[in-house]
């Protein structure tokens, strides 16, 4: 009896084709699967932030206090450098009183906006600069948080603060420097 040997028919290529078809067909759906699902409206509700916040920089440019105050809810709060908090929308019109009263410009620049996936909150990071009327220029950074109601983003929380180093408090008259 005499054995014969199967001949081989594979030669590796019928591997190497194996594998090509299955990386051609797993890897995308391995690349594909790794994004997060997207929100429908999610790019034009990133938009439309990003437009509201160019349009309130630009009535607090023109000093329309009435036009920049709108842009809060009604419920909003601001956390300005070196100040309490403000949660009234008395003490937020007055707040903008004295800056626009103060300044000679204003303007401020979103660089960052994340929508939350249920589409009603955001929040903004961006940069600003001021010059005051005595010359005296600013520049810093911001962070607000904008909540969609009845269809329309308002900033609910308001927080910005300075990149320019601190300058010391004068000391109270009458306390000299004791050696």
């Amino acid at each position: 009896m005499t054995i014969v040997p199967c001949p081989d028919f594979d030669s590796g290529m019928r591997t190497q084709t194996l594998i090509l078809i299955l990386c051609l067909v797993v890897l995308p759906v391995a690349i594909v699967c790794n994004f997060p699902p997207s929100v429908s409206g999610a790019g034009a509700d990133e938009k439309a932030v990003r437009d509201a916040d160019e349009a309130w920089s630009k009535a607090a440019l023109a000093k329309d206090l009435d036009k920049t105050v709108s842009y809060y809810a009604d419920d909003a709060i601001v956390l300005p450098p070196n100040e309490a908090a403000l949660t009234t929308k008395d003490g937020i019109r007055n707040l903008w009183k004295g800056f626009l009263d103060s300044l000679t410009s204003i303007s401020w620049n979103t660089t960052r906006v994340e929508v939350s996936k249920t589409g009603d909150m955001a929040v903004t990071t961006g940069t600003y600069e001021l010059t005051m009327k005595d010359g005296t220029k600013d520049h810093g950074k911001y962070c607000e948080v904008w909540k969609k109601k009845a269809g329309t983003w308002k900033v609910a929380t308001d927080m910005f603060s300075s990149d320019l180093p601190c300058t010391p408090a004068s000391p109270a008259p009458g306390t000299a420097e004791r050696k």
